[in-house]
């Protein structure tokens, strides 16, 4: 279990932990706690992005045909190069994609190798960890306002291919450090995932959060999983529909899934379910894969189909679906959006 570090000669409480389907304990992801916290300025986060180019840069002075027999070498002993660079497929499953947010200080068994704590210990993962604590910030601060004027009504939060959900389930932590009075009502997460693995670690992890002494203790809060495709969004706007004529507030988030792997026509028509004609979410909040060439030689490396669309690409979806960009926070290999119904 990883050791707790000192802060101003205090020591740090221990990490809470949660349960994989494959019985493996790993620690929750508190964006408010300084082992996972990220700084949001823009030079800290250049600095990451430039380290991070400059290690493709010498990756590419590497013959292809060595580093593919360093890959294979490496990936006998680290499940995490195995799952990014030897798999088949066609997307980063979202536990990997969870537990390489972890950092190499926090990695514990079974994916605490040397290879591991190196692939974990690389720029771009604090940037994966800042596009996570970017979405939770704006769907924390997005909802400031709908919450103040719905006094106790029902919060819904829908992720959409969000695996684990620590998005959603941080922006409730980041709510009630800002307005532990506007979180005196019932919330409920809606993960929709076809995967099974993500959100029952997710669930877990909602549920060490809760406990005596943690962010979220005493909060009302609920988890739900739906079986969900997002080429067919026909349960979504079903979803959408019952949760508003019930009278809640519902936004929505999609960290590192619909707007990075979706297709045109599918990231329209979810936003479209999810907009209702204006009667359904109030604010919408996703990463978009920047185009540019580092993030195109990276996803070369690996069989990942992410569609690097970059804000002058997804612009025009949002706007075809009656959304508006409202704000962007920047992390360098992905923009995340707030989306708000037109």
């Amino acid at each position: 279990m990883p050791s707790d570090r000192e802060r101003g000669g205090a020591p740090l409480p221990a990490l809470a932990m949660a349960t994989t389907r494959e019985g493996h304990a790993l620690p929750v992801i508190d964006l408010t706690d300084p082992r996972f916290a990220v700084p949001e300025d823009s030079a800290a986060s250049r600095a990451l992005y430039d380290a991070f180019v400059e290690g493709e840069r010498q990756r590419d002075r590497i013959p292809r045909f060595i580093m593919q027999m360093m890959l294979r070498s490496a990936a006998r002993k680290s499940r995490l190069v195995r799952t990014l660079f030897t798999g088949d497929a066609s997307y980063l499953d979202g536990m990997t994609t969870y537990v390489m947010k972890l950092g190499a200080d926090q990695l514990v068994p079974p994916y605490d190798s040397p290879m591991d704590r190196r692939l974990a210990a690389s720029p771009h993962v604090p940037l994966m960890r800042l596009r996570m604590q970017l979405i939770a910030r704006l769907l924390a601060d997005g909802l400031v306002g709908h919450l103040a004027g719905a006094a106790g009504a029902p919060l819904h939060l829908i992720n959409i291919g969000g695996g684990p959900a620590l998005d959603s389930v941080n922006a409730l932590i980041l709510l009630r450090r800002a307005r532990a009075d506007l979180m005196r009502r019932p919330v409920v997460i809606h993960v929709l995932d076809s995967s099974r693995d993500g959100p029952f670690f997710g669930a877990n992890a909602l549920e060490a959060l809760r406990a005596d002494g943690r962010p979220l203790h005493g909060l009302d809060v609920a988890w739900e999983r739906h079986d969900y495709d997002w080429n067919a969004p026909a349960p979504l706007a079903k979803l959408v529909h019952d949760l508003a004529r019930a009278g809640g507030v519902i936004a929505a988030s999609s960290e590192g899934a619909l707007f990075e792997y979706g297709s045109d026509d599918a990231i329209v028509a979810n936003l479209e379910a999810l907009r209702q004609d204006g009667a359904g979410v109030r604010l919408v909040a996703g990463s978009v894969t920047r185009n540019d060439e580092t993030r195109r030689r990276m996803m070369e490396m690996t069989r990942f189909r992410l569609i690097p669309r970059g804000l002058e690409g997804f612009t025009p979806l949002a706007t075809r679906a009656g959304f508006t960009i409202a704000q962007v926070g920047q992390a360098w290999l992905s923009d995340q959006v707030l989306l708000r119904p037109r």
